[in-house]
């Protein structure tokens, strides 16, 4: 289970990685004349013959319904590892038949395009907010644990007020703070903030728990006998021991931090267009008859449901090997 999780992490991240060879086009590319055009099929015998992978075009036979047929009497060849007008790709069509392997949205922009470039953001935030989240959660943990008295007794108390207050509003909040036109760049690092700044106060009455029974160790008492600062014994003897917890628990809020941008972006108040991320991708999927019509625009939402599911099927496997004697 753990080797299927981490095979499943690691394709995820080298897709987005390597979005910008991968992708067959740019994120914000539209065809106007193929809004919700459905996945190309590839093929590859031709009258009974096998010709390589190749694509017929597709033609829009009901623009009401957006209705589309493949026209089998033109073929367009695939060409892997080729220049394109995008720059190096890793396959590509003639323009005259566009390769759309997850179909296209309403603005006839490429999915799979854009699921690669998006899973750069959504992928990145879970990463970098656990980061703050556990520096934070780390730090003023164990300040409280090992100290004790005032410091214990004022963290403690922020940390109450902060998990006190339901988590998904006050992030509607903190966002509502700032203006709606920042851009893309200023709301990524904004949401990271909203998420670290939610995410640290759980932590860090659990991670106050552990160094308070750590600090009661011979190490420890043995590290004071010889004359070692707090610090140093916080950091150098105490906190290391927690580590194993802390890797389980990241392995758990990484999904967290995935799905509370998505639910930002999903609402409007995340990453904004045309930049792509999984949860502003999702935003078409809100009409029961757009999911109806047009089942792939689910697409992103699959890759959430598979990121979240390998990380938390990891964090299980971790768990197991360390109650294994």
């Amino acid at each position: 289970m753990k080797y299927f999780a981490l095979g499943i992490l690691t394709f995820f991240y080298l897709l987005a990685i390597f979005a910008d060879f991968i992708a067959p086009y740019p994120y914000d590319l539209q065809n106007r004349k193929a809004p919700y055009h459905p996945p190309t099929r590839i093929h590859f015998f031709h009258n009974g013959e096998f010709i390589g992978a190749y694509v017929h075009p597709y033609k829009l036979v009901n623009p009401i319904f957006r209705t589309y047929k493949e026209d089998k009497t033109k073929i367009c060849k695939v060409r892997f590892f080729t220049d394109t007008p995008y720059g190096f790709k890793l396959f590509y069509t003639p323009p005259e038949c566009g390769i759309y392997l997850f179909g296209t949205d309403k603005l006839g922009r490429d999915i799979f395009s854009r699921l690669l470039y998006g899973a750069r953001i959504s992928l990145s935030i879970g990463l970098i907010g656990v980061s703050i989240t556990f520096l934070l959660g780390i730090l003023f943990g164990g300040l409280a644990g090992y100290y004790g008295g005032w410091v214990d007794n004022a963290i403690m108390r922020l940390t109450e007020v902060l998990m006190s207050i339901p988590s998904f509003y006050l992030m509607l909040a903190l966002r509502a703070i700032f203006p709606l036109d920042m851009s893309s760049v200023e709301v990524f690092f904004l949401i990271v903030f909203i998420l670290s700044f939610i995410g640290w106060a759980g932590l860090a009455r659990v991670i106050r728990g552990l160094v308070l029974s750590l600090r009661e160790q011979e190490y420890v008492l043995a590290a004071k006998t010889y004359g070692a600062s707090p610090l140093r014994i916080l950091f150098k003897h105490i906190l290391p021991n927690t580590y194993f917890y802390l890797i389980v628990t990241a392995t758990s809020a990484i999904p967290s931090y995935i799905l509370g941008e998505a639910a930002l972006s999903l609402l409007g108040l995340g990453i904004q267009e045309p930049y792509p991320s999984w949860g502003n991708m999702l935003s078409d999927a809100r009409s029961l008859t757009v999911i109806t019509f047009y089942p792939w625009i689910l697409t992103p939402g699959v890759a959430i449901f598979l990121v979240v599911l390998a990380f938390n099927m990891l964090g299980d496997a971790l768990l197991e090997d360390r109650r294994r004697p």
